[in-house]
């Protein structure tokens, strides 16, 4: 699909931010619509039906959650990507935006290689007809769901079973907090009963193969995939 298909819709309130971001990504040849608020951003999102959706979670009347809330209980928007932005790194606003059906976010200030990089990996992800998706693309990992195969960079990276699966979905919401019930329901299932340092060692292996620096524990919480 060429990249002057795809449309993108920014929500922010503030005027400077949607210039920049609107700039950065006209510049890449993205079809670009911009809203001034929650209630503009809804009208907008159902008049033009955008592939990605980029939402300010602080705006006044009707904040990103709600807009987001809004829009995935209508079929339309079930395969929208969402994306929100929030000065807040704050692990809680995080967990709302994601809860509230959002795809990602990114964190002001924003860094315009950070914005492409980003919108161009959701893209990869985005498939309007919902068929299962292939590859996932963060970085410079490639995860192949056929071939079962981790690549980083030209490096072919073996994992086993559990640690593939476990891997996949962490990197499936990157930022989102996943809990340590969802990810044993996910992985093993809940008929399966496994001790409690059963992710823990997941965790730790899978670090050892592909790099520290991506799955990030969150105390008291769960885990969540960075890139």
């Amino acid at each position: 699909m060429e990249l002057s298909q795809y449309k993108i819709l920014i929500v922010d309130d503030e005027p400077d931010i949607l210039e920049f971001i609107q700039y950065n990504l006209s510049k890449e040849g993205y079809q670009v619509f911009i809203a001034k608020d929650g209630r503009e951003g809804l009208k907008t999102a159902k008049k033009e039906n955008p592939h990605l959706i980029i939402l300010d979670i602080m705006m006044p009347e009707i904040d990103g959650i709600e807009v987001c809330h809004q829009l995935r209980l209508l079929p339309d928007f079930k395969n929208t990507l969402i994306v929100f932005l929030t000065a807040r790194n704050e692990d809680f606003t995080q967990i709302a935006a994601f809860d509230a059906g959002g795809d990602d976010y990114i964190t002001k200030p924003i860094r315009p290689r950070v914005l492409i990089r980003r919108v161009r990996a959701l893209l990869k992800r985005w498939n309007r007809e919902g068929e299962e998706e292939k590859l996932i693309e963060l970085g410079d990992l490639t995860i192949d769901l056929t071939k079962v195969v981790v690549l980083k960079k030209e490096e072919k990276i073996i994992l086993a079973k559990k640690e593939f699966e476990l891997l996949v979905l962490l990197a499936s919401k990157p930022g989102k907090v996943f809990s340590r019930e969802e990810i044993f329901n996910k992985v093993w299932g809940s008929d399966v009963i496994v001790g409690n340092r059963t992710i823990d060692v997941h965790i730790r292996k899978i670090r050892e193969k592909i790099g520290e620096e991506y799955i990030k524990t969150i105390k008291g919480m769960g885990y969540k995939f960075e890139f």
